[in-house]
């Protein structure tokens, strides 16, 4: 997805939370001293009481950070925390004899929905009437569905299966993706707030997103992708680079 990127992997000790935010201080840092750039998290876990006290993890100067949404309805943490992008998931159709591309909607099991315990952040002021006092996910989304996620390649092995090319999916796709997308666009921006302020003030901007307005998703699907932001897709997905 950025193919000029130069790529750091933070590896936790542990999936212990104290562990893996001790992993995110140090993917900030590395980041902010090659010069600023983004960090990509694909973990997550319910939310719970007190989360906003680990908000500053993702305050790093210079970074801005993306988090997957999740793959069961619902909200979880980091992705509801302010200082984070937080990356849906969508599901696409293509042509299958040209692999041209012909409609997208909303991934019923990508996570959304209204944090239980982070207030509405002043970028998403402009939604107050669909979000009320809370803080809405997702912010962004990409192709999320195993069906029809990405083709990669490994030339090594992995859990049992032979090496060569494989289907992925999952928000874990979509917070990667976005992130090389935004990185590859050059356009460098300072912090998390400022990525969210350039989309959220990009939602009446059709040309610079594709905005979902098909499908279902949340505890029983009972959030469905409408036009503008909603609580499926947030503002969309992108469209390639431009809306950077």
């Amino acid at each position: 997805m950025a193919p000029d990127a130069r790529l750091f992997l933070v590896e936790a000790r542990s999936n212990s939370f104290s562990d893996l935010l001790a992993a995110e201080r140090v993917a900030g840092n590395l980041v902010a001293s090659a010069g600023g750039g983004e960090v990509s998290n694909s973990w997550g876990s319910n939310e719970f009481s007190g989360e906003t006290s680990f908000d500053s993890n993702f305050t790093t100067a210079g970074v801005v950070y993306f988090a997957s949404s999740g793959d069961q309805p619902g909200v979880e943490y980091p992705a509801a925390s302010p200082n984070v992008v937080a990356a849906g998931g969508t599901t696409t159709a293509r042509n299958p004899f040209t692999a041209n591309f012909l409609s997208e909607r909303a991934w019923d099991l990508a996570g959304s929905g209204l944090s239980a315990f982070e207030a509405r952040p002043v970028y998403q002021d402009v939604i107050q009437s669909i979000v009320g006092s809370r803080r809405g996910v997702p912010d962004l989304s990409f192709d999320s569905n195993p069906v029809t996620g990405a083709w990669v390649f490994d030339s090594t092995p992995v859990q049992g299966a032979g090496s060569g090319w494989f289907i992925v999916g999952g928000t874990s796709l979509a917070s990667p993706a976005l992130a090389g997308i935004v990185n590859a666009a050059g356009n460098r921006l300072g912090s998390s707030h400022a990525e969210l302020n350039l989309i959220y003030n990009n939602l009446a901007i059709t040309t610079d997103f594709n905005d979902i307005s098909s499908g279902f998703c949340g505890p029983t699907a009972g959030f469905s992708a409408k036009l503008g932001w909603d609580l499926c897709t947030g503002i969309g997905s992108v469209k390639t680079k431009i809306g950077k």
